[in-house]
């Protein structure tokens, strides 16, 4: 059965707005792109706009989400082998490979002040999963440790990757990893005592 062509349309047109708009986030601040910059740019008229967003607060929010749903479907993927070897680089490769798929998106939204709700976002994802392997491997008597480890990685690592994507991702990406990998470990080392990491 054929997919009804208003559907086909509207997913189009989502998906211009949505292009048009990181475009011209590119070029100037958030706060100065109106509505009709995002028509002009997507050869749009005002009313197809608003039949799928409310202003362009709304149509930012919905490129963000896109991003961190199938980010989450990423993880989700992996989740189980992260659990398995006692280690997130089962997981962290394959959302650095995301990353840089996606890196135009996250250098915009990076970038823009406007998209902080993306960076408090991206938190509470690493807060979500993260969570549950803390208390696994670790045991931690006091869950606010978690709660410190896991704000400290989650802005570690958007800073890691807006300053790798700075210098044009000069530094080779195992390189990255392996560092990433070893600051993950310090951070966890240095709030959990050995003996209540997990034994293999």
């Amino acid at each position: 059965m054929l997919k009804n062509p208003e559907d086909r349309r509207a997913r189009r047109s989502r998906k211009l707005l949505k292009e048009s708009l990181l475009e011209l986030m590119k070029r100037k601040s958030f706060s100065d792109i109106s509505v009709r910059d995002v028509t002009d740019a997507a050869d749009m008229n005002r009313a197809t706009f608003y039949l799928h967003y409310s202003g362009t607060a709304e149509l930012l929010q919905s490129v963000e989400e896109d991003l961190l749903s199938e980010l989450q479907a990423l993880v989700d993927s992996h989740m189980q082998e992260t659990f398995a070897v006692g280690s997130v680089a089962p997981v962290f490769e394959p959302v650095l490979d995301f990353a840089v798929e996606h890196r135009e998106i996250c250098a915009v939204l990076f970038a823009s002040s406007e998209a902080s709700g993306f960076f408090q976002s991206i938190q509470r994802l690493v807060h979500e999963n993260g969570a549950p392997l803390v208390r696994t491997w670790f045991q931690p008597e006091d869950p606010r440790l978690t709660d410190y480890l896991l704000n400290f990685l989650a802005w570690g690592f958007i800073g890691l990757l807006a300053e790798w994507f700075e210098k044009d991702m000069a530094l080779p990406k195992a390189e990255l990893l392996a560092a990433a990998q070893r600051m993950a470990d310090s951070a966890a080392a240095g709030l959990f005592p050995r003996e209540e990491r997990r034994t293999s």
